[in-house]
């Protein structure tokens, strides 16, 4: 990498729906620029950027990768991240540390599509649309271009208007200048006359482009309202203004996997786009937490935010990291002030997908890398210890897709836990954990295909093959009315036997747990066995009668009995109780509990019908609408936890992607009579099964 300020960085991260082609762009990029001597192929599997066994086993991008690469005295990260949503929290991770964005679209404007506008606007990035497979059957760059101006606005005007011959890309006209190119087999390019039945288009076009140039100053403003044209130094500057400052977003055309138009496009990125110099100051912390502006300057104090970990069995701990002020360098102690310890570097490196670069130094603006840091995770900063600051962390979606994780061989479990111990240092967007009532270990991810993927690098990195199923449902059991009943444990075994004798009430409780009271009166049970009554009680509704689940709100009051002076035992006693729980609980109108969750599903007016049609037949309970800030219905509902397993998939295919949703627990309800039924028979079976 050659020697270059802050000002000549370009941080570009590329976004859009998956399998537009966005790979292949960065391949593209990579080749021309010579940082690459061969062009990668996602389909021939030997990309730079789509490395992960995984990606190249399933032809498409699950990780961010970072391009690095010099062009034109300019130095560029390009930022390649994965297009489906199950791997959104690796798109976040890269936009986080982008100073610009390029939407990628094929044929068509997608939910991905969509969604990156949605995320560029939200956090207020400069970008360019590309369409991509101009040499693709039915990839039509008007029509494209139609669908983003009806979608996106009128600020969205073309840059380029794409020359084809037999329907291939061989070249553009420059909406700027109003020239045109062909390009040629050698990457060259050769100036010819603009296509005649362009020209209408190209004309309208510059037009447009002026106007939102005019926009950027009052000077130019003034000229385009008095028909007078910009000299071409007036028009770039007011582009460049207007494109970082979010007044244009220009809309740009190529054939990646032809390599044609990618020329253009890096010409693009490293003349209009802005550096990180641009943005000023941005938000960071000092060590009393008061918000200071933090500027990308190479001569401040070092700070840098790691925004990605890369864990690794075999060359181990990899932490990917933006400067943010200051340069980091090799061999330096920095202080990490979010876990209060200091690091050694050792060597610094850029990152071009796994190939590791090394450098002498980082300057602020740019991304990098060091490897086996102790104890630094994603979201931490790492700076001088004289002048600690802190970055706002990345905010990472919440996993809501849970299934059930088991060994197929015996043994393994140890080996699971340690894999998915590493693995959660590089994907903060699933959590796994041991159910405490069903002993199941459980893990939840962003989807199904998330899950699938994660159980897959276990297998590669750890060696541990896994099964996935659904959860057990922690259901429960009580009761609806008061019955008394007698409990009676007598056994003689020659010398002193065993006697307890006991009468207790039980009736729906209050509190979840279960309340225990005595009402004896005269001494027919000595009080020094009242806690092994209890604890026969507290032992009994771990394990209720009807399908084994926990009982839950649950009063119970002994209220007579008898004892022997010699052979009763707090054994005894204890037998005693139980013996009346198993008796009395099936008098008493046991029901099964079913645990329901608060729902709150996030989607487009279109699809309110369908989701609550959805909701009901889930034996959901749809309690509200109300309108987003962000143009979606919020729709609340309270739903039972067994109807919700898959959801996560379910919900996006039945939206296009665009719904989201969160759930949490609220309580228990009763268990309609027809399903209880099954449940209690599915349970009965597995205990007998258990026994054989």
């Amino acid at each position: 990498m050659g020697s270059y300020k802050t000002s000549d960085i370009r941080n570009v991260v590329i976004l859009g729906h998956g399998g537009v082609g966005k790979t292949s762009i960065v391949e593209a990029m990579l080749f021309n620029s010579g940082a690459v001597d061969r062009l990668g192929k996602i389909m021939d599997g030997n990309t730079i950027m789509d490395y992960d066994p995984e990606e190249i086993k399933r032809q498409f991008s699950i990780n961010m990768a970072i391009a690095p690469l010099d062009w034109k005295n300019r130095h560029l990260n390009i930022i390649d991240t994965p297009g489906y949503f199950s791997f959104e929290g690796e798109m976040l991770e890269g936009s986080s540390i982008a100073d610009s964005a390029l939407i990628v679209l094929g044929g068509d404007v997608q939910v991905g599509t969509e969604k990156a506008w949605q995320y560029v606007n939200d956090n207020n990035i400069p970008r360019a649309f590309v369409v991509n497979k101009m040499n693709d059957d039915g990839v039509s760059f008007e029509k494209v271009f139609e669908k983003i101006k009806e979608k996106f606005g009128k600020t969205c005007v073309p840059l380029q208007i794409p020359i084809k011959e037999d329907r291939k890309l061989v070249g553009h006209v420059d909406i700027v200048s109003l020239t045109a190119i062909r390009y040629g087999k050698d990457g060259g390019i050769t100036e010819i006359p603009i296509p005649d039945d362009l020209m209408p288009f190209a004309k309208e076009t510059n037009n447009a482009l002026a106007e939102l140039v005019a926009e950027s100053d009052d000077a130019l403003m003034e000229k385009f309202f008095a028909g007078i044209s910009f000299n071409l130094e007036e028009f770039i500057k007011g582009l460049k203004y207007a494109i970082r400052n979010g007044l244009c977003t220009p809309v740009l055309a190529c054939a990646a996997n032809e390599n044609r138009g990618v020329i253009a496009l890096a010409d693009f990125v490293s003349f209009y786009l802005p550096s990180p110099e641009y943005k000023g100051a941005v938000k960071a912390f000092d060590a009393q937490g008061n918000e200071v502006g933090l500027v990308p300057d190479s001569d401040g104090a070092p700070v840098a935010f790691v925004f990605k970990t890369i864990a690794d069995p075999f060359i181990g701990k990899l932490s990917m990291f933006k400067v943010m002020s200051g340069t980091i360098k090799g061999d330096t102690v920095y202080f990490n002030p979010n876990k209060g310890t200091e690091e050694r570097f050792s060597q610094v490196f850029n990152l071009r997908g796994k190939k590791q670069i090394p450098t002498d130094a980082l300057i602020a603006g740019d991304i990098g890398a060091v490897a086996k840091l102790a104890s630094t995770s994603t979201n931490d900063t790492l700076c001088s210890k004289s002048k600690p600051y802190t970055m706002p962390p990345i905010i990472f979606p919440l996993p809501q897709f849970t299934m059930a994780i088991t060994a197929k061989a015996k043994g393994d479990e140890e080996k699971i836990n340690q894999g998915l111990s590493k693995l959660i240092e590089e994907e903060l967007t699933f959590k796994y954990y041991t159910d405490k009532e069903t002993g199941q270990l459980l893990i939840s991810g962003l989807g199904n295909q998330h899950l699938e993927i994660l159980t897959s690098k276990l297998k590669a990195k750890y060696g541990v093959s896994v099964d996935l199923n659904l959860p057990m449902v922690p259901y429960r059991e009580t009761i609806k009315k008061k019955v008394k009943v007698q409990g009676r444990y007598k056994k003689q075994s020659g010398g002193h036997g065993q006697f307890g004798d006991v009468w207790i009430e039980f009736e729906p409780g209050k509190k979840e747990e279960l309340e225990f009271c005595e009402n004896v009166f005269g001494g027919s049970v000595p009080k020094n066995f009242f806690p092994a009554v209890e604890k026969g009680l507290q032992d009994s509704v771990l394990k209720g009668v009807l399908a084994g689940y926990p009982v839950v709100k649950l009063k119970a009051t002994l209220v007579d009995g008898s004892y022997h002076p010699v052979d009763s035992s707090e054994m005894a006693f204890k037998v005693a109780a139980h013996m009346a729980f198993k008796k009395g609980i099936p008098e008493a109108d046991p029901i099964l509990l079913e645990p329901i969750m608060n729902v709150k599903v996030y989607v487009p007016d279109r699809y309110m019908g369908d989701i609550i049609g959805d909701l009901n037949k889930r034996r959901g309970k749809v309690l509200g609408m109300t309108p987003t800030e962000e143009g979606k219905q919020e729709i609340a509902a309270e739903v039972p936890f067994s109807e919700m397993f898959k959801y996560t998939s379910e919900l996006r295919a039945m939206t296009q992607a665009w719904g989201t949703y969160s759930s949490d627990f609220i309580r228990y309800d009763e268990v309609p009579v027809n399903i209880a039924q099954k449940i209690i028979d599915e349970a009965k079976k597995n205990m007998v099964e258990e026994e054989l």
